[in-house]
């Protein structure tokens, strides 16, 4: 029987010369729950983010996806394990169009290689044409299928962000990490996002969000885990974590840098 826990961490350490970013952050995540992470500035909810989908090695901690230990020392092993994700500051190959945008997160699933890319096999151009209409199905999927053919650069800032969810889509993830994304969104871009995380996770997908937009966070996430100043400070329902007073506290008290 597949585990029904797809992401497990416990004891993510990490430290930056004499800064503790991480001190011992674990959490549980089950197939097809939004998780959110979240935190005042400076609590290390990036750091711990970049640790689990492998930009930031650990100094300490187990990590397990889908029942299986992983390694998150590079993003392409993590992306091959079964984690994708997005970025706070939108990387999109700005001069390629949508649709090949999407086909470049596919192509982690290809069985081809470069020796059939290079004498154009009969199997590679199959599977290329198969790139392209999974792409296709994907950007209508996020509701931008009619800017298949527009150069990345040219798309809203909204319609970027649902760019950057259909490539992570592409690679067939066991879970989606989502990297702050409704920052600099309007009050109607971030319905249009929401509507479309509950739709991925209506569809059995797994979520971690990661957004400091905490009335997103409440309304959207199954669960939720509190970090401040590097510590796991609360973990529960959304319900449960807006009358923890330490979380209370930590947002509400002095102190923190901006970070």
């Amino acid at each position: 029987m597949t585990s029904q826990i797809v992401l497990k961490v416990s004891g993510a350490s990490k430290r930056f010369g004499g800064v503790q970013a991480l001190s011992e952050v674990g959490l549980s995540i089950e197939r097809g729950q939004v998780y959110g992470l979240i935190g005042p500035n400076g609590a290390g909810k990036t750091t711990f983010f970049n640790v689990i989908t492998g930009l930031y090695t650990p100094d300490g901690g187990s990590f397990e996806l889908g029942g299986q230990a992983y390694r998150p020392e590079a993003v392409h092993q993590v992306a091959r394990a079964g984690i994708a994700r997005t970025f706070q500051n939108i990387r999109l190959f700005a001069e390629m169009t949508a649709l090949e945008n999407v086909m470049v997160g596919r192509h982690v699933r290809t069985q081809a290689g470069l020796l059939g890319a290079v004498l154009r096999t009969k199997a590679c151009r199959a599977e290329e044409a198969a790139i392209a209409a999974r792409a296709q199905e994907l950007l209508d999927y996020v509701g931008i299928g009619r800017y298949a053919e527009f150069k990345a650069r040219t798309l809203s800032y909204g319609d970027q962000r649902r760019l950057e969810i259909a490539r992570a889509l592409a690679t067939d993830p066991q879970l989606i990490a989502l990297d702050e994304p409704a920052a600099g969104m309007n009050a109607s871009e971030k319905v249009v996002l929401r509507e479309l995380i509950d739709r991925i996770r209506k569809d059995g997908r797994t979520i971690l969000l990661i957004e400091h937009d905490v009335k997103l966070v409440m309304g959207l996430c199954d669960r939720v885990t509190v970090l401040d100043y590097g510590k796991q400070i609360a973990e529960g329902t959304p319900y449960d974590v807006q009358r923890n007073e330490k979380v209370i506290e930590a947002y509400l008290g002095a102190g923190h840098k901006n970070h």
